[in-house]
Formats: C-alpha cells, sequence, structure tokens
C-alpha cells in the first residue's frame, strides 16, 4: 500500500456570525480523508490566506500528514522569519488539520491521542456587560440560572463606557462628529475611533464588583478582562482593589510589552492573574510560567501556532502550578473552539474555558459544534475534532473587506491607546 499523502491545502474565509473566519482544509491521497484547522486571525484575514495559499501549500503537497512534529518545525522555520501573528495563524491552522486527520485516522477523538480524557466536559465561561451595576448583576443571575458557575463581569465594554467619534463630514469642520454615551470633553478636530478613560474605567470597575459581591455573594466566579486598557501602575492598584473579591482571575491585567511588570504585581496583591491572548513567542510566556508569576495561561491556540506548541504550553505549565484557560472569543471558528476543547479535556491542569456561544448561521456552516449544557462544554465524540465545514453554506456568508473599527482606540485626548 502506497504512504498516504498530502495533496492539497487552501484555505476557507466565512463569516456567519460577522466575525472573519479563516479555516484550512488539508485534502489527502486517501479518498474522503481531510482534516479541518483554524487559522482565524480576525483582524487581518487576507495576509494569512495568501501566507496558506501561497507558501505553505506548496511546502505541504506531497508530505506524509502524520508527521505532524516534523511538518509544524519545517513551517514553523521555512520564512527564516519567526514569532508572527499572520505565519503563526496560518501555521496553526495546517497543524489543527494535521491532527484532524490523524484522529479521524486513529478511528478516535483528538483528546484520545493526547492521553485521554481527564474530565467529562470543560468548564466554561460567559460574557456579562451592561451600561450600569445592575444591568449586569442582572446578566450574571441570567447565566447562574442557566448552569454557569463561572462569569466574566465588565460594564460598559472594554475600557468602561467609551464615546466613539465619527469623522467630520462637513468640510473643514472642526467638530468631532458623533459622540456616544459622551462622559467627558474631547479635544475640537478630534480623530475618528473608539475613545476610553482608563481612570474612570478602573474606578467603574471598583464600583461594580463592590455591587456584584453584595448583591450576589460568592457562590459565583466572577471573573474580569482588563484587555490591557491600563497603564502598568494603574493595574496593580486595581488588582489590589479587587483582591476582597476572590476573583476567579483578572484577565490581560499587562499589555506583552509590559511582562516585565509581572514580579511587581505578583508582589503586591493576591488576585490570581491570567495573562497571554496577545502572546506569539515561547519568549513572552516561558519566563510568566516558569517564574509562577501568572495563575493561568490564556494563548490564542491559532496566534501560538496550533495544538503542537500549545499542547507542550500546557504541560510546562503544569510543572510551574499555572492552569490553562485558552482564549475562546466569538473571533475563534468552531473548529477552534473544537481544538481547545480536546486539549481542555485531557490536560490536568486545566482552569476554565472562554466561550462565546455559537449563533445558528455558524452551526449551520459547522456541523458539529461542540455543545455546552449546564456550564459544561462537550465533544460529540466523532473521529478527529469532530467538526465538519459546509463549503457551500460558508460561501453565503462572505468576510467583509477593511479594518476593525473596535481597534481603532484612543484615550480622552485624542492619543492613540492599544485596544
Amino acid at each position: 500500500m502506497d504512504p498516504i499523502k498530502i495533496t492539497d491545502v487552501r484555505t476557507i474565509l466565512t463569516a456567519p456570525a460577522r466575525s472573519r473566519l479563516v479555516v484550512v482544509r488539508i485534502d489527502t491521497s486517501d479518498a474522503g480523508l481531510y482534516g479541518l484547522g483554524c487559522a482565524t486571525f480576525t483582524q487581518r484575514p487576507l495576509p494569512v490566506k495568501a501566507a496558506v495559499d501561497g507558501y505553505l501549500r506548496p511546502l505541504l503537497v506531497g508530505r506524509d500528514p502524520d508527521r505532524i512534529e516534523d511538518i509544524w518545525q519545517i513551517c514553523y522555520q521555512n520564512s527564516y522569519w519567526r514569532n508572527g501573528p499572520v505565519l503563526n495563524n496560518a501555521l496553526s491552522g495546517v497543524d489543527i488539520a494535521l491532527w484532524d486527520i490523524k484522529g479521524k485516522r486513529a478511528g478516535m477523538p483528538v483528546y484520545q491521542l493526547l492521553g485521554g480524557k481527564c474530565r467529562e466536559g470543560a468548564a466554561v465561561y460567559r460574557h456579562a456587560d451592561g451600561r450600569e451595576p445592575k444591568e449586569v448583576e442582572d446578566r450574571v443571575r441570567a447565566f447562574a440560572a442557566e448552569g454557569y458557575r463561572h462569569v466574566r463581569a465588565q460594564m460598559g465594554g472594554y475600557g468602561g463606557q467609551t464615546q466613539r467619534v465619527q469623522a467630520s463630514t462637513a468640510e473643514g469642520d472642526s467638530a468631532p462628529g458623533d459622540a456616544v454615551r459622551a462622559k467627558w470633553s474631547i479635544p475640537e478636530g478630534a480623530q475618528p475611533g473608539v475613545y476610553y478613560d482608563p481612570r474612570g474605567y478602573a474606578l467603574s470597575v471598583e464600583v461594580l464588583f463592590d455591587h456584584l459581591r453584595s448583591e450576589l455573594g460568592f457562590d459565583v466566579e466572577l471573573l474580569h478582562d482588563v484587555h490591557e486598557r491600563l497603564a502598568p501602575i494603574e493595574a496593580i492598584g486595581l488588582a489590589k482593589a479587587l483582591e476582597k473579591h476572590k476573583l476567579f482571575f483578572l484577565e490581560d491585567p499587562l499589555a506583552p510589552e509590559d511582562v516585565e511588570w509581572f514580579r511587581t504585581l505578583r508582589a503586591q496583591t493576591a488576585t490570581p492573574i491570567a495573562m497571554g491572548e496577545l502572546f506569539n513567542s515561547p519568549h513572552e510566556w516561558t519566563p510568566l510560567i516558569a517564574g509562577r508569576l501568572i495563575d493561568f495561561v490564556r494563548m490564542h491556540i491559532s496566534q501560538m501556532g496550533g495544538l503542537t506548541p500549545a499542547r507542550k504550553v500546557a504541560a510546562l505549565a503544569e510543572a510551574f502550578g499555572v492552569r490553562t484557560a485558552w482564549h475562546g472569543p466569538g473571533d475563534v471558528s468552531p473548529v477552534g473552539h473544537a481544538a481547545n476543547l480536546h486539549l481542555d479535556l485531557a490536560c490536568p491542569n486545566f482552569g476554565v474555558q472562554e466561550w462565546f456561544g455559537f449563533a445558528d448561521a455558524e452551526q449551520e456552516v459547522f456541523p458539529g459544534c461542540p455543545e455546552v449544557r449546564g456550564g459544561y462544554m462537550y465533544p460529540n465524540d466523532q473521529p478527529g475534532l469532530g467538526v465538519d465545514l459546509d463549503e457551500q453554506a460558508a460561501s453565503r456568508y462572505p468576510c467583509a473587506d477593511g479594518p476593525d473599527g473596535w481597534t481603532l482606540t484612543r484615550r480622552p485626548d485624542g492619543t492613540p491607546a492599544r485596544p
């Protein structure tokens, strides 16, 4: 019998729930055997498509799909320049698709290939937002009534109450245009963007959690995402202020550029810290794990290169008492969520899984989506990742071109800020 070979590698772009998703499909010489992987970089989908179709496809066609580690190393090194989000996402799509193929060939779910289950379902956390504390409380209660034990609480989105400034339409007009939920003044001639006030945001978070704990007690595990919206010293102050509220974790309190501040943060507060959403490189997460400076790793599995590096990071984290909480927002495809889930089930140091929920259109495009019941996510136990892609349905939801507006963030005086 001739050995199995990769015969084609291609990308499918689709947006069934508005977020632009990138999925890699790898076909093989075994008729009907193919794998799917998530390569979603929703802010820059077209460069990822170009990397897969123009560079990884010619590198991979004809290779043995069973050699996952070998292929990962070749793809990682072949571009010479490493650790960038475009190439990492392209590589991740390939890597996850190869694990999908491996599971299908073995007739097993991928979690079996990772060592088997440590738990039957993965606990997930949902997102509760609102314009004021009572509205957030009501949404937390609604999730708790559905069986969710973990809920992330925000008020007014990332960075608190914002105002969106549109470009002026009148020629020569220096007025700021359309401002929504204005709470503070902005300069004349303000540039377009989403404005937020770091200090006001930090103070509002304290008010929010004072309210939530007074009304809800400690039966529900509460989380909060800073989303790197604060200066390091402000983030440290917030973490200290929230210590009394016993958060399950405080998410991304610092930016990747500020990782040296984690030692100061750890020395100042016992609030559990989760970090890693924007990490690309082992040079970013390894010191934080080895230094026991964080409590949860939450990298985006396609951003870091797929299941192959993620399972290695999980093993490293286990050795240092750090748990996993992989990134799982709406701009991860159901294939990516399935990859998260299979790793969640197999890792002894699993903590919690972020979950945004699947729209009806996503379930139409991706048959076999994982299911959440009573606050836990479950796989369907089909071989591989268990998720398929209906390309005809996917074509009905094309990806729109253009930059994302929510990442055009600014502080009150108009200074560009990290989103």
